[in-house]
Parts: structure tokens; C-alpha cells; sequence
């Protein structure tokens, strides 16, 4: 860590941002396997809580891995690493009130227990949704041919097939893929939000 460094609070307090923005910040974490359909439910959140004003952004693994993370891998550290920072970037989404949504594989459990402690430290909601989905399932849909590379040996360290994932043991939301739509998904969650006090009912399209 950098040394000679000091901390500046700003002038807004996460009370005034809250009043004067009209909404809560928070974070809304998607794991799950690759073609578990994490991705495709944080799109289609996105879209309906933006449709109904409320501020949102998507971080998406693949994507992030273009620009901010395009220097690590899929090794065990470079995996830890890659979900260190999408964490810290996903918490200064949430404390400027927006609702931040990922979707990242993060296999390890330790790695999304990290994410969730750095939120609560900051008093920031984070929810945890697993995609879940069987592996015979994400194998079949396999968009991107993935699996079938992996197996291969083609892809080295691949989730679900010659790396591990460590699926959550008590997630706030447990999204059975294979058998609700994405609409009835993005429901499952919005749902959890309002339940929650983190979205008004009235302010949903």
C-alpha cells in the first residue's frame, strides 16, 4: 500500500446524497457458473430498474476484463485480484447511490465474502444472487463454446471443469436458471429489494 497518503472526506454525507438523489446505493452481486445466465439477468435488471428511474450500472466480468482488469488472468490470485477491484469499484458506485450490478463468475467464496465485509464496513447493502444453474445445463448452452474448449484442454483453469467453484451457502437470492424465465428472475430479485426497504414499489414501472 501506498505510503504518504491521506484519506479526504468530502462535504455530502451519504444521508444528504441519498435525500437529494431520491434513492439508496447499493450492490447487487451475480455468481454463478459461465451460461448459468448471471450475465443475461443483470442485463435485464438493469433495463427495468433504469425503465423505472432508478439509477443503475452493470459491471460485467468479460467487459471489465477489456479495460480496468485486462492485465490478469484466471488464476487463483488473478481471479482474487480481478474480484478486489470490481469490489472497491462496485462500492464507490453504490456510496454515490447508484445501484451497482455485477456479474462475475467469482468461484471463490472467500473472494465474495471479501466484497460483502468491504460494503458492510462502509454501511452499503450488498446482495448476493446465485445464477444457479447445473453444470449438464450450462454445459448444453454453452453460447460462447467454452466447455467444449475446456474440455479440450484448450482453456486452462476453467470454472466448473478444471477449476473449482464454491457455490454460496446463504445468498440473499437463489435464482434457479433452468427453471424460471428471466423475467421471473429479475422478479425473484426486485422483489428481494423491495422486501428489503432498498426500493420504494411505487417508484417500479
Amino acid at each position: 500500500m501506498a505510503s504518504n497518503i491521506t484519506w479526504h472526506d468530502g462535504s455530502v454525507s451519504s444521508e444528504e446524497r441519498q435525500s437529494l438523489l431520491k434513492q439508496k446505493g447499493l450492490t447487487i452481486w451475480f455468481t454463478g457458473l459461465s451460461a448459468s445466465g448471471k450475465s443475461t439477468l443483470a442485463t435485464a435488471l438493469e433495463q427495468t430498474l433504469l425503465h423505472s428511474g432508478v439509477s443503475s450500472y452493470r459491471l460485467d466480468g468479460d467487459n471489465i476484463r477489456f479495460g480496468l482488469n485486462k492485465n490478469l488472468g484466471f488464476g487463483p490470485d488473478d481471479r482474487t485480484e480481478n474480484i478486489r477491484r470490481i469490489s472497491e469499484v462496485a462500492k464507490l458506485f453504490a456510496d454515490a447511490t447508484v445501484v451497482a450490478i455485477t456479474a462475475f463468475i467469482s468461484p471463490y467464496r472467500a473472494d465474495r465474502d471479501s466484497a460483502r465485509q468491504l460494503h458492510k464496513e462502509a454501511g452499503l447493502p450488498f446482495v448476493e444472487v446465485f445464477a444457479d444453474a447445473p453444470l449438464d445445463v450450462v454445459e448444453q448452452r454453452d453460447p460462447k463454446g467454452l466447455y467444449k474448449k475446456a474440455k479440450a484442454g484448450e482453456i486452462k483453469e476453467f470454472t466448473g471443469i478444471s477449476a473449482p467453484y464454491e457455490a454460496p451457502e446463504a445468498p440473499e437470492v437463489h435464482v434457479k436458471t433452468d427453471q424460471v424465465s428471466v423475467e421471473e428472475g429479475v422478479q425473484q430479485v426486485i422483489k428481494y429489494l423491495v422486501d428489503q426497504g432498498y426500493l420504494a414499489a411505487d417508484r417500479l414501472a
